[in-house]
């Protein structure tokens, strides 16, 4: 019984001993730096023409002729298509005859009232003879005036049979084809101006009180891996969606080379403020608790837990505006099991990606994985 006893109290005794043993665990730091960076709010966008218009027929007929193809680069005034005219030629011939004529009427009509009026002087005509002459005068005058403006409908309406493009531009569409008979209103091509280039995106309603017109704009397509175009803002619109809570905002961009097509989807950075230094750290070193976000920083061998305020997103590091302070040293791995006062054991980081390596064995994963677990 006194035996029994005895060793029940030694394994008590090591059970104690070992859980009163102090779990390190093991982690990654970085110090935390300052740089000079710019402010700045990403989005996605689409590219957009800075024109595009409906070229229309505005007189109806058979075209006799169509110009240019989807693609082609046109200038102001170029010819695209052709209406036959033969109608509308005659109508301007119809027209001028018309005019030669009431001219003529009025000539006549201003004789007979000279010599009307002379008679009248002399009382030898009665004064109904007078008034007479005097309202054939001016309707023959007025007959001349309508002549005149039907002869220049008609004048317009001839040259209506060329539809010329109202600006510089590339075909977008053409939607008709040579000996197609069109009314007036139906539309003939699309036509568009590429340059400069329009830029829309949104921005969060928590950043608009950042924006200003002509902050500098950075974008980035994926047909174009490595290269970057600038614009500038050239609208900020007025309202907020309400559905997405987000401010549209336009900018125009440079395309003198036409390479930056309309409807192409753009990564966008816009700067909002000059070049200032900001401290940051890595995303990765972010835990995030319901809405406070926190940091552990390292203190000797213990971690000590930080609540930060955040600002700007740069790539892969974060701006702390409150919270640390430059030259601290923050956990960037292993964090996740960390709380107030633990005790840690600083590793090296890997040179290469903490991701498991391309062709690793499996031996290899688990060793990483074991190597991230903390130490007991």
């Amino acid at each position: 019984m006194i035996v029994t006893s005895f060793f029940f109290a030694v394994a008590c005794k090591k059970k104690d001993t070992k859980s009163d043993v102090e779990k390190i665990f093991n982690v990654q730091v970085q110090d935390v730096a300052m740089k000079p960076l710019k402010p700045f709010i990403e989005s996605i966008g689409t590219l957009n023409p800075f024109e595009e218009v409906t070229v229309s027929a505005e007189v109806e007929g058979v075209l006799r002729s169509v110009k240019v193809e989807e693609g082609t680069q046109v200038s102001k005034g170029m010819l695209l298509a052709a209406i036959d005219d033969s109608d509308y030629s005659l109508e301007v011939k119809r027209a001028e005859a018309a005019l030669r004529q009431a001219e003529a009427t009025l000539e006549n009509t201003r004789l007979e009232h000279k010599r009307k009026d002379a008679l009248f002087q002399e009382e030898l005509v009665t004064k109904q003879q007078y008034d007479d002459v005097v309202t054939r005068l001016s309707l023959a005058d007025a007959e001349v005036e309508r002549a005149k403006a039907s002869l220049s409908l008609a004048r317009l309406k001839l040259a209506k049979t060329k539809i010329t493009s109202p600006l510089a531009c590339v075909v977008k569409e053409k939607r008709v084809s040579a000996g197609d008979f069109v009314k007036n209103g139906t539309p003939l091509f699309v036509i568009i101006q590429p340059n400069p280039i329009k830029l829309r995106f949104t921005v969060p309603e928590k950043d608009v009180g950042r924006l200003k017109m002509h902050q500098e704009v950075i974008l980035k397509v994926d047909g174009f891996p490595g290269s970057e175009f600038k614009g500038k803002v050239n609208i900020v619109f007025p309202n907020v969606e309400e559905k997405t809570r987000t401010l549209q905002i336009e900018a125009l961009v440079p395309n003198n080379n036409g390479i930056l097509k309309p409807g192409l989807f753009a990564k966008v950075i816009l700067y909002t403020a000059g070049e200032r230094n900001t401290i940051v750290v890595p995303v990765t070193a972010l835990l995030y608790e319901a809405e406070k976000v926190k940091v552990f920083t390292v203190e000797g061998e213990r971690a000590k837990e930080r609540e930060v305020k955040l600002g700007s997103k740069y790539g892969e590091t974060m701006e702390i505006v409150e919270g640390i302070k430059e030259g601290e040293k923050v956990v960037t791995f292993g964090q996740q099991n960390l709380s107030e006062g633990a005790k840690i054991n600083i590793q090296q980081a890997a040179p290469a990606s903490s991701e498991p390596r391309v062709g690793s064995s499996e031996k290899d994963k688990q060793e990483e994985k074991k190597d991230a677990e903390p130490e007991k």
